[in-house]
């Protein structure tokens, strides 16, 4: 998918150049290169940071939806239960809307990243009581801080002028319209070291997918866990969502869908994830830049468009044939 997403656009290259390409970059003359005289910059200019940055973010949302669900023992459960991607929307919206400027270019993917992680840290602390978290505290804790976000939104979309409306609405959409290298660069140590300390965390969490007292029993610091993990979830989820936007859906209906082919024990479901989320993106934005000639879709919008309905079915069957985890 990588070979045949790189190829294809209003420059379309064959997939033995796009491989020509890449193996003359790294230093070995096999295969041909790009007929076309724009062709080799086309693909390292614009193609290949786009569709890098498509496998870091589809990767990282997905493995941080696996890692949710582990810790929540919940199929339902998402990265933005904890409030990342409501918190990244809204210091978005107040960079947009009061022009803050301070890093340049890089402001408002600052402002998302930094929002994201003090958001999942503010529904942490709050959900806290006497030294511990219960699940279900703190998701209500969550819900009340993507409401109290979401209210923040609309009042930005309310001050805002119309431009800065428009770009508030299509950052929430989510795309990869414009990635450079720079982009991949810095969400690329993210990715990495979040999936890294996921997988690590794989055999803690089939002991907790026992039950709270029965990982104690067996060694496991249940609260230290939870604590680690949540903050791994909110490190990829505010990194994916800082340049690419709110992507809904992939965190949700991949590791679903994953447990369904692998099951549940997480040392093979987590890499799964993180390669079926990458996979999924890659796809759906190639959907995004090629479904329409001469436009860009949204890529938030096509992954809730597809992922919605399917998520129904999802469910349906679910309840149908074992009334639980699918």
């Amino acid at each position: 998918m990588i070979i045949v997403s790189a190829g294809t656009g209003q420059l379309d290259v064959a997939p033995q150049e796009v491989v020509g390409s890449i193996l003359h970059r790294l230093g070995l003359e096999i295969g041909p290169l790009p007929a076309h005289p724009q062709g080799d910059n086309t693909l390292w200019q614009v193609r290949f940071p786009r569709v890098a940055l498509a496998i870091l973010v589809g990767a990282s949302l997905a493995m941080a939806g696996a890692l949710m669900q582990g810790v929540f023992g919940n199929p339902l459960a998402e990265p933005s239960v904890v409030g990342v991607s409501a918190g990244a929307a809204l210091v978005a919206a107040c960079v947009i809307v009061f022009q803050i400027n301070v890093l340049g270019t890089w402001t408002v993917a600052a402002g998302a990243f930094l929002g994201g992680l003090v958001t999942t840290i503010l529904v942490y602390l709050l959900s806290r009581s006497d030294g511990r978290t219960e699940v279900v505290t703190l998701v209500l804790t969550g819900i009340a801080v993507n409401a109290v976000c979401s209210a923040g939104i609309a009042l930005m979309l309310f001050l805002g002028d119309t431009q800065a409306r428009e770009e508030i609405v299509f950052w929430q959409l989510g795309s990869l319209n414009g990635t450079l290298w720079e982009h991949v660069g810095v969400v690329l140590p993210f990715a990495v070291v979040g999936i890294a300390v996921a997988i690590g965390l794989s055999r803690r969490l089939d002991l907790l997918a026992l039950g709270d007292r029965a990982a104690r029993h067996v060694g496991v610091d249940v609260e230290r866990l939870r604590m680690l993990a949540i903050v791994m979830v909110a490190a990829l989820t505010a990194a994916g969502v800082a340049f690419a936007g709110i992507i809904a859906f992939v965190g949700l209906v991949v590791p679903h869908l994953v447990r369904m082919v692998t099951g549940p024990a997480h040392r093979v479901l987590l890499p799964a994830s993180a390669l079926g989320g990458a996979l999924l993106l890659v796809t759906a934005d190639l959907a995004a830049r090629t479904l329409v000639p001469y436009a860009d879709l949204p890529i938030g919008m096509l992954t809730s468009l597809g992922g919605g309905p399917f998520f129904f079915w999802l469910l349906r069957r679910t309840r149908r044939t074992q009334g639980g985890w699918a």
